[in-house]
């Protein structure tokens, strides 16, 4: 696996990833982005804040880099990053298919994304992937899985993962809603030959929402490298938006909140890669500062006091508004 890379490697922050949901389309969910991103959102400003904030990443010891195909030019942004820089062969690359980006690179369309999980889709958006990224692509994900999705029963599609996977590609599956154990475990049941097909798992795990974790240790004891996503809530448990406890602890810390939320999940026994979403280079190097986080056990229990009842955090999601 290419994950192998990550085990190899030994900086304090090779265990969190940076994903470019955030900086490869004009719009989207994360609170306080009209501050980060400003009006200036066009391609090659966007472009540019990608590659500065990748050159930044890298140069910190970060080895992970999520990109998917509904994230507007986020996979172009990284190969163009890539193919200015071919001596970088030390890093892991994940990309997601399943959702198709519709919002014609705007903040007001009607809908940001379309999912579908069909074979079709996978066919055109893999080609759409290598495309850009060539053999750089180590992990290709099924976006957003739920208990009712098609491509846990579809078996014409685990037969062109299967064939993805023999040719060197790891496969992979990302989760969100309130079902996302659900959705895990019966993932974990999906065989090709009688071989288990997915080598990672991306989910949601954070202070707020902490429902996967028992589904996320069981991947991890079958084999499964496990990558969190959201470790930030989509802004909520950043500064200013952030909790009384977090701030508390964190000032505790004398670090940010961003960082205490982020140590909470590098923390889990199970957490392989922790996706940081930041959208500038100071956010970036504030939740780089999770690696030398230490939380002893009161504040730990302050701090799970913030968890959520799962439906109520994901209606809150689902309200959060497209900036």
């Amino acid at each position: 696996m290419p994950f192998a890379r990550l085990a190899a490697a030994t900086t304090p922050t090779c265990h969190i990833g940076l994903g470019l949901a955030a900086v490869g389309r004009p719009g989207y969910i994360n609170l306080g982005r009209d501050e980060d991103l400003g009006d200036d959102r066009s391609v090659e400003t966007l472009r540019t804040r990608t590659h500065e904030l990748l050159d930044a990443a890298y140069f910190q010891g970060v080895r992970y880099f999520d990109v998917a195909r509904s994230y507007g030019r986020s996979e172009e942004f990284l190969a163009d990053w890539l193919n200015a820089r071919p001596d970088i062969d030390d890093i892991v690359v994940g990309s997601k298919w399943g959702y198709t980006y519709t919002a014609g690179w705007t903040t007001d369309a009607e809908k940001h994304e379309v999912k579908d999980h069909s074979v079709q889709t996978y066919d055109r958006q893999r080609s759409e992937s290598t495309e850009l990224l060539g053999d750089r692509l180590d992990l290709y994900q099924i976006h957003s899985v739920t208990p009712d999705s098609p491509a846990l029963t579809d078996k014409e599609l685990h037969a062109r993962l299967a064939e993805a996977a023999a040719q060197g590609t790891s496969i992979g599956f990302s989760t969100s809603g309130p079902a996302q154990a659900d959705a895990i475990r019966a993932a974990l049941a999906v065989t090709v030959d009688g071989e288990p097909l997915f080598r990672t798992v991306q989910s949601t795990y954070n202070a707020m929402e902490t429902s996967a974790a028992p589904a996320l240790a069981e991947a991890h004891d079958a084999g499964l490298t496990v990558i969190v996503k959201e470790g930030m809530a989509n802004g909520r448990l950043a500064e200013p938006y952030a909790p009384d406890a977090l701030k508390a602890v964190a000032a505790e810390t004398s670090l940010g909140c961003d960082a205490v939320a982020l140590a909470l999940v590098l923390r889990q026994p199970w957490a392989g890669v922790v996706l940081s979403g930041a959208a500038t280079t100071v956010q970036l190097a504030s939740n780089l500062h999770a690696a030398v986080v230490d939380l002893d056990d009161e504040q730990l229990s302050r701090l799970a006091g913030l968890a959520e009842e799962p439906g109520a955090y994901w209606e809150r999601r689902r309200g959060l508004p497209w900036h």
